[in-house]
């Protein structure tokens, strides 16, 4: 029996041998058949069971189908021994893979969706249970697959014309006609923004949606939306009109694009169990200290600035999720370097505010390091993300674009904020809004520095 809890790989990505301590005397055997902590500290899917069951079999020799139910499973045995058999239903390059093991009381196994399940009784009186992250429901339609399939050619130690097998699944399909499961998908939504065509560009396999396809200001479409059709949702979709969101009707739009959707998204978040990855702005600071780091209290001043620092708190009572605040967003589409190349090859002397004080991002720089972050696993929570280098001036930019495109520098006029806003209607913009990048380096990511990346962006 083993001594020490172990987590074991095997030839199906995922699926998971658990080698289990028993303690046992004169009484009998205890185990700890679940215990989520030391399991995940291990490297097993903290898969949030919901349902337990167990399945008796009177006889040795009774054999159950290659199921692949669309859920997440942890098996075992509570009394006798097992023969388990799997095999990857999945699309890809380990379609069709198997891996067999013969299950006791100090062995379990995590299979993950899309993984065919199925096992044979060794013993009379064997107990097999069984954890799933799904409640079970009626009519369930998922792939199953022949035992006997020469192609995947199981070695069952009772040969199936002396087993318990039921009609059912002798009836079933082999492998060159079974039924692939898809791989669940990311969900893009706000996907034809700047940073959401910046996404799909990174997440190729991705589903696009805009707010015309899913309106996540409205609870109808949210809970009509197939979610088990993904496992992480990346919201790029925000209400953005800094100064139009103080107007009454601005105001509304905001709390709902800004606020609301991102709480739905939360819900919806933990119900289905997918990974959000929802996208703030330095603007839930007042912009008075710098560099801002992550566990810094918000202070956000404007209308708009109040409704992000409200979905950011709303998304942070999910599970999994990423709250990436990024600063000065540059990507395809109307922005102020663009701007500033236009005034520059037009010939005009802009004047620019000097006391706002920042990094520039760039879009496929946050679409990388969103990438990183949900392959590397790294820790939930609030990440700071901007492209490296010293902080710079909105005026600072402007010049550096004159003089990439051969414009004199100088040519870029120099105002205070204060001196910028008066006599307009405009939202209060923090001046200090440079990020401390120290959290997302300590996950293993180096920042391209935002002047290196600008020239690149103005030449491609």
């Amino acid at each position: 029996m083993p001594t020490d809890l172990t987590v074991e790989p095997t030839p199906i990505p995922g699926l998971l041998v658990v080698r289990l301590p028993v303690h046992e005397d004169a009484r009998g055997w205890f185990r700890e058949n679940w215990q989520r902590e030391k399991m995940t500290a291990l490297g097993l899917p903290d898969f949030e069971p919901v349902q337990n069951n167990v399945s008796f079999n009177h006889r040795r020799g009774a054999t159950r189908g290659i199921h692949t139910e669309p859920w997440d499973k942890f098996v075992s045995v509570t009394g006798g021994r097992a023969f388990g058999a799997w095999v990857d239903m999945r699309e890809g390059s380990s379609f069709g893979t198997t891996f067999t093991l013969e299950l006791d009381e100090a062995t379990a196994v995590f299979v993950p969706r899309g993984v065919g399940n199925s096992y044979q009784t060794l013993d009379d009186a064997v107990a097999y249970s069984y954890l799933v992250n799904e409640h079970w429901r009626p009519g369930l339609a998922y792939p199953a697959l022949d035992l006997a399939d020469p192609e995947v050619a199981i070695g069952w130690p009772i040969p199936l014309a002396e087993a318990e097998v039921s009609d059912k699944d002798r009836a079933n399909p082999r492998l060159a006609d079974a039924m692939r499961v898809r791989p669940r998908t990311t969900l893009v939504i706000g996907s034809r923004g700047q940073l959401g065509r910046a996404l799909l560009a990174e997440f190729p396999d991705a589903v696009g949606v805009d707010l015309d396809e899913l309106d996540v200001t409205d609870p109808a479409a949210v809970a009509a939306w197939p979610w088990h059709e993904h496992d992480t949702i990346l919201n790029a979709a925000a209400y953005t009109a800094v100064d139009l969101a103080e107007t009454p009707e601005g105001r509304v739009a905001a709390w709902a694009a800004n606020a609301a959707a991102p709480a739905a998204l939360a819900r919806v978040a933990d119900a289905h169990r997918l990974t959000l990855v929802h996208y703030s702005t330095e603007y839930v600071f007042d912009g008075t200290r710098s560099p801002h780091a992550e566990d810094e209290p918000v202070s956000p001043l404007g209308v708009y600035a109040q409704t992000k620092a409200a979905g950011d708190l709303a998304v942070a009572t999910a599970n999994r999720h990423y709250v990436l605040r990024t600063s000065w967003l540059i990507g395809d589409g109307h922005n102020f370097v663009r701007t500033m190349a236009r005034l520059a090859g037009e010939g005009a002397r802009p004047t620019v505010v000097d006391d706002q004080v920042g990094r520039l991002t760039f879009t496929d720089e946050l679409a990388r390091v969103t990438r990183h972050l949900l392959e590397s696993a790294a820790a939930h929570g609030v990440y700071h993300v901007s492209n490296g280098g010293e902080p710079t001036s909105w005026a600072d930019v402007a010049a550096s674009v004159f003089e990439l495109l051969g414009r004199d520098p100088a040519d870029v006029g120099r105002v205070s904020t204060a001196q910028y806003v008066a006599g307009k209607a405009m939202s209060p913009r923090p001046l200090l809004s440079a990020f401390d990048l120290g959290k997302l380096q300590a996950t293993g990511w180096t920042s391209e520095p935002a002047m290196r990346a600008l020239r690149r962006y103005l030449t491609a």
